[in-house]
C-alpha cells in the first residue's frame, strides 16, 4: 500500500502501548510496584513475586524518587506519548489514536472502554516498542486482550509484533544520530576519535536465553541504523550494542553501557549515545542517560559526551509510523511485523509467532 494514501478505509482506532510513568510523587511508589508485580518482568510464583515487587520498590525508592525530582516531579512520557498520538492521528483521516499505559494511568482497562464507546470498524495494536519483547509488547498485549474481553470489545484486530528494521524508522533514527555526531565533530579537537553506544534497556539473560527476541532484534536495529549512516556519510563509524537499567541482581545481558563507557574512557575515545530502544524522553533518557552515566564519563575523563535525542515526535519518525500502521491495515486482521511476516530468527521460541499468535489474531 502506498504509505502517502490520505485516508484509512475504515474507521480505525489506533492503541499506542508504552509503559507509563509515575504523574506525580504520590504515584512513584504504586507506579515501580506495578511494574515489578508483573509476571513477564519478575517470573517467579505469586506469592514471591508479591514480596520480591515491594522489595525493589522500596529499595530503590529514594533515587526514584531523587530522578523523577530532576522532571519536575513526574514522568513526561504521557504528554509525549499524547504529542506523538496527536501527530500520528493528523497524519492517518479515518483514525483515533487512544493511548494504553501498562503500569500507570491511563490503563488498559479504561482505554478498552473508551474504545468500545468510539465504536471502530478495526483496531491497530501499535506498542511504542520498535523491538519486541516479553516483557514489554507481550506483556502489554496480554494485558490489552484481557482488558478488551472484560470491556466486551470485540472488533477485527490488526496486531503489529514489531518494527525495529523498518527502513524509514531507521532512517528517522539515522537522522537524528548524524546530527549529533556531527555537533560532536565540531566541538571535539580535531582528530578526536568517537564512538557510537546504541543503548537499550537490559534484559536479564535469562529471559534472553529462554527465546525472547529483543536482543537479537536491538541488534539488528542498529545495523539497520548503521547502513544508513554508513551510506550517508560514506565511511564507518564506530559503534557498539550497549545495555543499561538493571533492576535486579541476577545476570543481565552485556555489556552494560557503564562498561561501554569504561571501555571508551580506555580506548580514549568520547562518545555519542543513542536510546535505541526508546521513542520518548522519559527517566531512562532524562536522568540515566544524561545525568547519571554523563558523571560516570566525566569522572572517568572521556573526550565527549553526548547523547542523541530521542525521536519524539519529529516528523520522519511519525511518518515512518504512519507507513507502519498503513501497511499493517492493509494487512488484514492477526498479526504482522513492519515486513508483514515474522522478523526474526525461528530460535527465538517466545517471538508473537511461535508463542503469542493465538492470543492476538481474531
Amino acid at each position: 500500500m502506498n504509505d502517502t494514501e490520505p485516508v484509512l478505509p475504515v474507521r480505525t482506532a489506533i492503541i499506542l502501548f508504552n509503559l507509563g510513568g509515575p504523574d506525580g510523587v504520590d504515584s512513584i511508589k504504586p507506579f515501580r510496584v506495578n511494574l515489578f508485580s508483573d509476571p513477564a518482568i519478575i517470573r517467579a510464583p505469586i506469592f514471591i513475586r508479591f514480596w520480591l515487587a515491594r522489595l525493589i520498590a522500596a529499595s530503590a525508592q529514594s533515587k526514584a524518587e531523587e530522578g523523577y525530582a530532576l522532571m519536575g516531579g513526574k514522568s513526561p512520557l504521557l504528554e509525549m506519548t499524547q504529542r506523538q498520538a496527536d501527530a500520528l492521528e493528523a497524519s492517518l483521516p479515518g483514525s483515533k489514536c487512544f493511548i494504553a499505559m501498562r503500569y500507570w494511568h491511563p490503563f488498559a482497562g479504561e482505554v478498552a472502554r473508551a474504545v468500545k464507546d468510539w465504536a471502530p470498524e478495526r483496531i491497530l495494536l501499535l506498542p511504542l516498542y520498535p523491538q519486541f519483547s516479553t516483557t514489554t509488547t507481550g506483556s502489554s498485549l496480554a494485558d490489552w486482550h484481557e482488558a478488551a474481553a472484560k470491556s466486551g470489545l470485540v472488533v477485527p484486530t490488526t496486531t503489529v509484533c514489531c518494527w525495529y528494521d523498518d527502513p524509514a524508522f531507521a532512517a528517522a533514527i539515522a537522522m537524528l544520530v548524524m546530527g549529533t555526531l556531527a555537533r560532536a565533530r565540531a566541538e571535539l579537537p580535531a582528530g578526536t576519535p568517537i564512538r557510537l553506544l546504541f543503548s537499550a534497556h537490559g534484559l536479564p539473560e535469562s529471559i534472553v536465553k529462554a527465546g525472547d527476541p529483543y536482543q537479537e532484534e536491538v541488534e539488528a536495529c542498529t545495523a539497520a541504523v548503521m547502513a544508513v549512516i554508513t551510506r550517508t556519510l560514506g565511511e564507518m563509524v564506530d559503534h557498539q550494542v550497549c545495555f543499561q537499567s538493571r533492576a535486579t541482581p541476577q545476570q543481565w545481558i552485556e555489556p552494560s553501557t557503564e562498561q561501554a563507557i569504561e571501555q571508551a574512557a580506555h580506548d580514549g575515545t568520547a562518545v555519542v549515545v543513542i536510546p535505541i530502544a526508546f521513542v520518548s524522553e522519559h527517566i531512562e533518557t532524562l536522568v540515566e542517560l544524561d545525568v547519571e552515566y554523563r558523571e560516570v564519563a566525566e569522572k572517568l575523563h572521556l573526550p565527549g559526551y553526548y547523547r542523541s535525542p530521542a525521536p519524539n515526535d519529529d516528523p520522519a519518525f511519525i511518518a515512518a509510523l504512519a507507513g507502519i500502521a498503513r501497511r499493517a491495515i492493509a494487512h488484514g486482521d492477526g498479526l504482522c511485523s513492519a515486513r508483514g511476516a515474522r522478523s526474526c530468527g525461528v530460535a527465538n521460541r517466545d517471538c508473537p509467532w511461535a508463542k503469542y499468535r493465538a492470543l492476538v489474531t481474531v
